[in-house]
């Protein structure tokens, strides 16, 4: 039984996203095991629901939202440090984290 703090979204997803924060140390039940997160990951954030290759599709909300740059297991932290968006260019991404002045 998959743990109540994950949200799978659509059953073609390969990613989980947390419904709330899971502080390092948890254990997560997956569908396939367990998984204990190393760091503390906050709600909305993306675990891997299975093992996902290098150009993978990220698939969440049954769409893909990115592609795969490195291998990621189980109840791993899916994101920007794994994933290059198939969406956003990476330069528009590092622009939106700068403040904007006013």
């Amino acid at each position: 039984m998959t743990d109540q703090r994950l949200l799978l979204l659509s059953p073609d997803d390969n990613v989980f996203v947390l419904r709330g924060a899971i502080e390092a140390g948890e254990t997560v039940a997956l569908e396939i095991g367990e998984a204990t997160l190393p760091a503390r990951l906050g709600m909305g954030h993306k675990i891997a629901r299975e093992a996902i290759s290098p150009g993978d599709k990220i698939v969440k909300y049954g769409a893909p939202i990115g592609t795969a740059t490195a291998e990621i297991a189980p109840g791993a932290h899916v994101h920007v440090h794994n994933v290059k968006s198939d969406h956003t260019p990476t330069y528009a991404l590092a622009e939106t984290s700068q403040e904007v002045p006013r």
